[in-house]
């Protein structure tokens, strides 16, 4: 896929902000990363290209968080209102860590490891800033 972007973590957040996952590939080795790098980390190359991922993948692990960071007690979760974290495996074995939503955090017998997921994307505002931040729920 042709991009004419930084092999950086900017860039990642703007493909994010577009809806689309993003990593690249190492067009010497073939290696793929997610999220980007700006060089090979397993032949040390730096001629890399972006390639587009699946929206789609299985649960690897996963959490339930009850103890919040300021910034999610923020969002109103809470030991009342725990949300979900997990590792999901895409395409080529690549994996990322991502909020898992969809899911009721009171059930959390619900959630499997295997369990189909599907991107999902939250489009967030802060005092004039947008931000997205990747997230997964069952497919």
């Amino acid at each position: 896929m042709r991009e004419n972007r930084d092999f950086s973590d900017l860039s990642f957040q703007a493909f994010l902000s577009e809806e689309k996952l993003m990593g690249c590939r190492c067009r010497n080795c073939g290696a793929a990363y997610l999220p980007p790098k700006p060089i090979c980390t397993k032949c040390f190359h730096r001629e890399l290209e972006w390639i587009k991922l699946p929206e789609t993948g299985k649960l690897a692990a996963f959490t339930c968080i009850s103890v919040v960071p300021p910034a999610m007690a923020q969002e109103g979760f809470g030991r009342k209102n725990p949300y979900f974290t997990g590792v999901v495996e895409l395409a080529k074995g690549l994996r990322i860590d991502a909020r898992i939503r969809g899911i009721d955090p009171q059930k959390p017998e619900a959630v499997t490891v295997g369990m189909a997921m599907r991107t999902d994307y939250i489009h967030k505002e802060k005092d004039g800033i947008k931000s997205t931040v990747l997230a997964f729920r069952p497919a």
